[in-house]
């Protein structure tokens, strides 16, 4: 789908999703462009999915949510039905921050934000474990977290070549005239 992005339609992106308060005519200046045509690539962006929506990015440790978990679980059944039944039940629950399904020995993986390990205990026994068709539940708890990104590496194009062209892609130079 990226193929569809050209370098200043990635470059939007990459300023963005670091800093999503950033405005459009910051990035305009950045990128070298006016206001208008920026403000359109945005709006294509968003209006093709590329930008789903804007966040902040909330201290956890601030807002009471200090424990994290990955509650892994494996249910009884793997017909479409009850993967689905899970997987509706699972994105309802205010305490699961993302919701995969997996491939291997289980079906899921919760990455699951709670106060505390009482909290955990309650979101285990009253959530998951009334839920239907459920087989196993294993949890993991953070005890560090080593890197935290939730901007995407986006893949830029390479650079021309020296051998084909000595001026870079921001360059917006004319091109001198050759000499006879």
């Amino acid at each position: 789908m990226t193929d569809q992005l050209d370098l200043t339609d990635l470059r939007i992106l990459d300023l963005l999703q670091h800093d999503a308060r950033v405005t459009t005519k910051e990035i305009a200046d950045k990128l070298g462009l006016t206001i208008t045509p920026t403000s359109i690539r945005i709006r294509r962006l968003e209006e093709t999915g590329y930008i789903r929506r804007y966040v902040a990015i909330l201290d956890k440790e601030k807002i009471g949510k200090k424990q994290i978990a990955f509650t892994m679980v494996q249910l009884l059944e793997h017909s479409q039905a009850a993967l689905t039944a899970f997987e509706q039940a699972s994105v309802r629950f205010r305490e699961v921050m993302e919701s995969y399904r997996l491939t291997g020995k289980f079906d899921f993986i919760l990455k699951v934000a709670v106060r505390d390990l009482q909290e955990y205990n309650n979101f285990l026994t009253d959530r998951i474990a009334s839920q239907p068709n459920i087989g196993a539940v294993q949890t993991s708890f953070v005890l560090w977290e080593g890197k935290v990104e939730t901007a995407y590496p986006l893949d830029f194009p390479a650079p021309p070549s020296k051998s084909t062209s000595r001026r870079s892609l921001t360059d917006t130079r004319k091109p001198a005239k050759k000499k006879r």
